[in-house]
Parts: C-alpha cells; structure tokens; sequence
C-alpha cells in the first residue's frame, strides 16, 4: 500500500525493541556528527545573551532577560541559559553539550511522531526504518548546524522541541486510553515553545492541522471533539502577545518598526526561501551571517517566487486532494512564515536556522517517497546520505571553533557582507594584527559607506599605529551617524589629545590649541588635556584662560604637585607673586622636596621686594 493512499483505522504501534535500539543509534549517531564543536567558543550574538547576561546570576532574574540580547523577551530560553550558568558557569562546553543534547530530544520525538503517525495511518508500510531515515536525514543534515552548535540560536533547536512535543502530545492521545494527559501535555509544550521564540506562534495551527490530517478527519469535528483543548492552546497567543509588548519588538529590531519596508523584506525572502530550498538538496555553501541587505539577484528572486509559488499551490491542492502530502507543503510553510513573510526582521533578512524546523518536512517527504519508490533500497539510500550529511555537519562544526574561522568563513562566503568584513576585522584587531584589521574595516567600508561601528573600529586600527589624524576623521565620521556614542567620543578625544601632543612637540602651538579644545570639549573631566591646553594658551600669551584652565584639572586633581607647580609658575609670570607663592607651597606640602617648586620659591624670593633682585 502506498503511504498516501486513504488512511486506514487508528492503532497505537508498540515500540518494539527494533525501535528502542533504532533511537540508540540515532541519539549516538548524533552525538558523534556533533562531537567536535563541543569546544567552540562563545560567538556573536552569544556574547551579550551569556557572559554579557548578567540576569543569568538568579532565577528570578533569568525570567526578565535583557531585552536588547537574542534572549530579549524570550524567558524560558534564558532560563535554560541560567540553568547552564547554575551548573558549569560560563564554560562554553556545558552550553554546546545541551545544545546537542536538546537536538538529539527533537530527533527522538520526531522519529516517534512519524513511526506512530506511519503505523496508524499506512499500516502496509515500513514505518520504523521510514521514520529512523527521515529522522536521521533531518538530525544529521548541516543546515542544522547554525542551530545547534551555535550557542544562542538554541533558541530555535529548543522552540523546535517543544513544537515537536505539541505535536507529539496531540498524536499520542488519538490511541490512547488517558488522551486528556497527553493533551495537557500538548497544551503545555506549546504554551512553553512561546517563552523560547516568537515563531511558535505557529503550533496551534499545525497542530490542528494534524489533527484535522491525521486524527478527527475535518475541522468542524476537531472542534467538536477537543474544543478546551484548542481554547488552552490557543491561550499560549496570550501569553506571546504580552512577551512581545514587553519587549517592544524585540528592542525595535522586528516588526513594522524595525525601519524595514514590508515589500523589500518581502521580495527578499523570496529569494531566501529559494536558498533554504537549495542547501536542503545541496548543503553548501553555508553561511552563519548573510548580511542585511534586502532584494538580492533577480535571478534568485524570481527563481525563489517561482519556487514558492509552484510549492504553495500543490500545498494547497494536496491538502485536499492528499491531506497527508498536504500536511508537509504546510508543515514547511507554515513554520517558516513568521520570520518569512513580510513581518521585518531587520537584524537577519537571511538566517539558517529558520530551516530547523521545515527541513523535517523535507526529510520526512524525502524518506517516504524513497520508500514508495523503491522500498528497502530506498531507505538504504536515505541511511547512506544521513552518514554522508553526518560528516559534513562534522565539517561544518570546524567554522564554530574560533571567531577567526567563523568570521573568516563569512567574509570568503559573503563578501557582500559588510558586517563579516568588520567583524574579521574586530577578530584581526584583537590579535594585534592591525594592517590586516584596517584592510578589513575598510572593505567594510566599501560596502556600507555609512556604518558608523567600521569607522570607529578602523579609528582605532589607525590609532594603535599612530595614525592619529586619519583616525580622526573616522570618529567624526562615525559620529555623523551615532550622535554623542560614548564609543566613539572617548576615542575620539584620545586621538585628539595625542595629536594635540605632537603639534605642540613640534612647535605648532595653534594647531595644538585646536586638538587640545576638541578634546576636551568631547572628555571635559580630562586633567592631563587641561594641563596641556593651559600650557599651550601660556605659550601664545592668553594667560587668563591659561590660568582657568589649570585651576579647572586641579578641579580634577587637587592632589597633583605637579599642577600647582605649574599654575604658580604662570602666575608669577603674570606678576601675581602672592598667589604664586601660594600654589608653590602648595605643591611643596604635596610633594615635600619637590625641587622645581623649591627652586621656583627661591626665584619668587628674589624677586620679591627685599630680595636679591630689589
């Protein structure tokens, strides 16, 4: 019998002990594709939503994430990162260890799911070896990667288990004896997805959709046979809506507000909906940040609307003609819609894990039309390519060991990513490796004229080698687009300083007095710059201000010797011999023996009426 011939009378398939050691070897199978990412460290995004969390030093604290991270209104997932912080700290190992760990649950729960699904509803089939391929095809595949070993995104591999378990829950009670249990837990499963990602928005309809497929046979009777469940499940809505008020849209980075066209996000997801069709079939090349740029090609735009529009169509032919094929055209849209559609996301335009959860669609369709097809060997065929795809998801893992890899990866693979080239260029910076750095912000630069972060990062490239007055005009530059940015203005006022010195080493006291004022009018609480500045307006004889000026860093530093020296050495130059006796022995009490301001007392005594110079 075909798999999508007319379904046949509900039975619950024993797990047989085939099916115990099937999960076994899968669970392993997994483990040991993903063994070798398990030393990566802490990447990206990971950075501020784990070491650069601190709401993850208390369980009371967990519950409010910081909105600005990747765990911004999404409770649950920083809950579990505060679950690995209780238990290992912030040793990236414990964090990729449940990563994997949380993937090998989904693979589980997908290969049960199908198993009883194929069991109950094509009986004439080889629902165990067709549920393990599909399940290996889909856990082993490298597009999941960017899911599991890249720390943060367990945000999509957890809300994917939990999607699988609302699912799960709702199939177990169509055969069993307690259904209302498993549909509690159902219920649960879908309520708790909510808390870990906005995309499980979803559930409620696929799960209906499931039932209507595979359980009930309409939606009227879905309705009428389990109407408080729908109601619970329809609750999690709730309790998703008040997380994203809270959150504000994910800090005003998603949604109609993010500042992105709905129509140009719109057209690009065409296009990236064409990408994940293509690394399903062929995984590679795979890139963990695509960059913000909207549209794309037009030749893969329109072959992504060309593919969405033919797919979408036998989806909704099929889910009438053929509800079970049906079933996975929606399963793989439905998913997908969220960050998919025309709601921005403006940080990720194209994102690899968005394909977590509709690739099972894909590997399940792909393992039971390789079934259908030829059988056994077909099944066959899937295993080979699942141990296949394990060794390239090995492969892949390398990109996630360092941030030199990772970002190496993205700039060699989008190198029409502007971020790739200025986060290298961060990665090359740190290594003291800094004409390398400068060549990657300015690539960066090249791209995106207008990216303040690139001009501030290449400042400080030039920076630390003395090119001070290149560096400059990066950080005004970059302050053209980030007003009154604390990393840029400190900075900035550094470089001005520096240069302000070596203008007045070089005999250009005007062109010092104007690095020396920018300076400070940028860090005004800067002693050593007053100082300087002071010095400078004595030399080109504006006393007064000079003067002010001193009085301003002692201000500052009250203790400094050093300064009082100094003012009372311009003041006595101004004549003001009293008050220039008072800073002297000012600096005498602060430093007893300093010689300079002995020296300048004894010059004041001479010049004092009664002393050597009367």
């Amino acid at each position: 019998m075909g798999f999508f011939s007319a379904a046949a009378a509900s039975k619950r398939p024993p797990l047989a002990l085939w099916g115990i050691c099937a999960a076994a070897v899968l669970a392993v199978g997994i483990a040991a594709a993903y063994r070798n990412g398990l030393p990566g460290p802490f990447l990206y995004d990971d950075i501020s939503s784990i070491p650069g969390n601190p709401t993850l030093r208390s369980w009371s604290a967990a519950a409010h994430p910081p909105a600005e991270a990747t765990v911004g209104g999404r409770p649950l997932l920083n809950l579990s990162f505060a679950a690995n912080y209780r238990l290992g700290g912030l040793v990236p190992w414990g964090y990729h260890a449940a990563n994997v760990a949380i993937h090998i649950l989904a693979a589980l729960v997908l290969f049960d799911l199908v198993r009883r699904t194929l069991a109950a509803h094509f009986p004439g089939s080889a629902s165990g070896l067709t549920a393990f391929a599909a399940s290996a095809l889909w856990a082993l595949h490298p597009l999941q990667t960017e899911s599991v070993t890249y720390i943060v995104q367990r945000a999509e591999s957890l809300m994917g288990l939990f999607y699988l378990l609302a699912l799960y829950g709702l199939a177990r009670s169509l055969a069993s004896g307690r259904p209302r249990a498993w549909l509690a837990l159902s219920a649960l499963c879908s309520a708790a997805g909510m808390g870990v990602k906005e995309a499980m928005v979803t559930a409620p309809v696929m799960v209906l959709l499931y039932d209507r497929t595979f359980g009930a046979g309409s939606f009227a009777e879905c309705w009428k046979r389990r109407r408080g469940y729908y109601l619970a499940l329809a609750s999690g809505w709730v309790l998703l809506a008040a997380l994203v008020v809270g959150n504000s849209g994910r800090g005003g980075t998603a949604g109609f507000g993010s500042g992105v066209a709905w129509w140009a996000y719109g057209l690009s997801q065409l296009r990236a909906v064409g990408i994940y069709l293509r690394l399903a079939v062929w995984p590679g090349p795979l890139v963990a940040d695509y960059g913000r740029i909207l549209g794309g090609p037009t030749l893969e735009v329109a072959g992504g609307a060309a593919a969405v529009l033919v797919l979408a169509g036998a989806t909704g032919y099929l889910l009438y003609r053929s509800p079970p094929l049906g079933f996975l055209g929606a399963w793989f849209f439905v998913v997908l819609a969220p960050s998919s559609t025309f709601v921005p996301v403006a940080t990720e335009i194209i994102a690899e894990h968005r394909m977590y959860l509709p690739l099972a669609a894909i590997a399940v369709g792909a393992a039971c039309l390789a079934s259908a097809a030829l059988g056994r060997a077909g099944l066959a065929a899937c295993l080979a390519a699942a141990v296949s795809l394990g060794a390239a998801t090995a492969e892949r893992n390398r990109v996630y060991l360092s941030n030199r890899a990772f970002w190496s990866d993205v700039a060699a693979k989008a190198p029409e990513n502007a971020g790739g080239h200025n986060n290298l260029g961060n990665v090359l910076f740190e290594e003291g490796r800094y004409p390398e750095a400068i060549a990657e912000y300015g690539r960066a630069l090249d791209l995106a004229p207008d990216y303040a972060d690139a001009h501030t990062n290449l400042g400080n490239a030039l920076a630390r080698l003395g090119r001070y007055a290149e560096a400059v005009g990066h950080y005004e530059t970059a302050l053209k687009f980030r007003t009154a940015d604390p990393s840029v203005l400190t900075p900035l006022a550094n470089a001005c300083y520096r240069l302000g010195n070596a203008a007045a080493e070089g005999g250009r006291p005007a062109e010092a007095l104007a690095y020396y004022s920018r300076s400070i009018e940028i860090v005004p609480d800067n002693a050593d710059a007053l100082v300087n500045l002071g010095n400078v307006l004595a030399q080109l004889g504006r006393v007064p201000e000079a003067a002010e000026r001193f009085r301003q860093a002692l201000r500052l530093q009250p203790g400094s010797a050093d300064i009082h020296n100094n003012l009372g050495s311009l003041l006595a130059a101004d004549g003001k011999l009293a008050e220039a006796r008072t800073e002297f022995e000012e600096a005498l009490r602060l430093k007893p023996g300093y010689r300079e301001a002995l020296d300048n007392l004894a010059r004041l005594d001479e010049m004092a009426p009664g002393g050597a110079r009367r």
